[in-house]
């Protein structure tokens, strides 16, 4: 069976970039982002790393730490880093995973169990390695993305995703779609109007199901 939201992330120590890193430990008290690639020196993903490297003061202002998987060695991934850097304009200042042996790949059920990468293997070899996940303080998965090879991730949309897991995180809320952080937030049926007003003041009542509020923390 897949990974699923809520699913403990898979632990597992790995050589990276910056060292042996065991991902719960790594994680800590905070939230963490890990992002996986199918090879390194390949365009896209420069893209995404260097959009990445831009975006890391921003996920440190969210208690959030950031990892790349990429199914290549440690050796390549210091080398690919000097094009991401010159690429972003900005030092790739995060972890990227070494998963030659797609062991990573496989823990997080990115690839068929018996994949196989022969030598010289290309990215569309590995294309299926091109997930996101967040994951909470608990270790927990709390939210997936799965993108093709030819589509480029939009960071700033995982930016924003990240700030409503936040901010939903063991609250009574949730937030609309296209939600940015700011606007209003609907309140979770589990509290009835009167319990709802109480906790969040006005209420603004568009169904019976669909009840709007002030973000508590705007």
């Amino acid at each position: 069976m897949g990974i699923r939201i809520n699913d403990i992330a898979p632990d597992f120590t790995a050589d990276t970039t910056a060292g042996k890193i065991s991902l719960h430990e790594w994680i800590g008290d905070g939230y963490a982002i890990l992002f996986s690639h199918p090879k390194d020196f390949t365009p896209v993903c420069t893209t995404e790393f260097g959009a990445v490297a831009r975006l890391v003061p921003e996920f440190k202002k969210r208690n959030t730490k950031v990892m790349g998987v990429s199914v290549d060695s440690v050796e390549d991934h210091q080398k690919w880093k000097q094009d991401i850097s010159a690429f972003a304009g900005t030092d790739a200042d995060f972890p990227i995973i070494d998963d030659t042996s797609l062991s990573v790949a496989k823990l997080f059920d990115m690839l068929p169990a018996d994949a196989y990468m022969p030598d010289g293997r290309t990215a569309a070899d590995s294309a299926t390695v091109r997930t996101v996940y967040i994951i909470g303080p608990d270790k927990k998965i709390r939210l997936m993305m799965t993108y093709p090879m030819s589509v480029g991730r939009n960071f700033a949309e995982i930016l924003r995703a990240l700030d409503a897991v936040q901010k939903t995180d063991g609250a009574p809320i949730a937030t609309p779609a296209d939600w940015k952080p700011g606007q209003d937030v609907i309140v979770g049926l589990s509290l009835n109007d009167d319990a709802a007003k109480e906790k969040f003041g006005a209420l603004d009542i568009r169904f019976p199901y669909l009840r709007f509020v002030k973000d508590p923390s705007a």
